[in-house]
């Protein structure tokens, strides 16, 4: 079992980067929409354009195919051999965080590495003679502020999401009419492999949760989340707002759930651990299964 090491924001470590690239090779990096619009403005393109063209599931992955490196891993493919990353003020909170990482517990923020070694010395082992930064001092010089509030945004707009979904079954008469068939598919998506899931949510619901038509707030996160969520609900309201039928309502609670935890997994988060607990919530309430 792989070990985690927490830190306090007190803790100092050899985190002053240096600048090899080891990290922008052989990783993963998922991104959340706001993150998405970043990166297409720095790479002074489309946010639609920068998806299709360097982003796999819809949007919430960065694509790795770039060149390899001594070790056979390929690169990030944002990443240009001898300079580093082309989009470095855009890049996503994981990329600012690296090799830490950032995790919500009872509303309190905890950073980590995951591991009994301090990742760096692995890949970099220069980095030992470096200036040793701590915790907090890192997050300044990754300038990780916007980037933690739009990924907390984004959580709170996944469960606004899910509890569309939960509204879609229970508030409805869905639920009470002895829906058995709901809550399976919750729990089949939450194990679905992302590029399955992402045909499943289907191009309108991605692009409505990825490319939100928002040309303002931009640089304000917050604003931005909250704007992309009203649009969400708007688009919900008015494509599900009048269903007659139980099979229309299992549907529409289906596909929510299904973009919840899809924007989950860009976040970050585990979507067959939250599809177990949503559908331990739903039962709580009666659901049956």
């Amino acid at each position: 079992m792989m070990v985690t090491t927490k830190l306090s924001i007190q803790d100092k470590l050899p985190l002053t980067c240096s600048r090899r690239g080891t990290c922008c090779h052989g990783n993963v990096v998922m991104i959340n929409p706001w993150e998405l619009v970043c990166l297409a403005k720095e790479k002074k393109i489309s946010p639609k354009e920068f998806r299709d063209l360097y982003c796999e599931f819809g949007g919430i992955r960065l694509r790795f195919d770039g060149e390899v490196d001594w070790r056979g891993k390929q690169s990030c493919s944002q990443y240009i051999g001898d300079f580093g990353c082309s989009v470095h003020l855009g890049r996503p909170l994981a990329c600012r965080l690296f090799p830490l990482g950032r995790e919500i517990q009872r509303g309190e923020v905890h950073y980590m590495y995951q591991g009994d070694e301090f990742p760096c010395l692995k890949g970099c082992s220069e980095v030992s003679e470096f200036p040793h930064l701590s915790v907090g001092e890192y997050l300044n010089v990754q300038v990780t502020d916007k980037f933690e509030k739009a990924q907390d945004e984004y959580l709170e707009l996944m469960q606004n999401l899910a509890d569309t979904a939960f509204v879609l079954l229970l508030d409805t008469g869905l639920a009470e009419s002895g829906d058995k068939e709901t809550l399976p598919l919750w729990r089949k998506m939450g194990n679905e492999l992302p590029e399955i899931l992402t045909n499943r949510i289907g191009q309108e619901w991605i692009d409505n949760l990825m490319i939100p038509e928002i040309s303002d707030n931009i640089d304000d996160p917050i604003s931005f989340v909250r704007k992309h969520d009203d649009l969400l609900q708007s688009k919900i309201q008015e494509r599900f707002g009048a269903l007659q039928t139980n099979q229309k309502l299992h549907e529409a609670s289906v596909l929510i759930m299904g973009v919840a935890l899809h924007l989950a997994r860009g976040l970050g988060a585990n979507p067959e651990i939250l599809a177990e607990h949503w559908i331990d919530i739903a039962k709580n309430h009666g659901v049956m299964e």
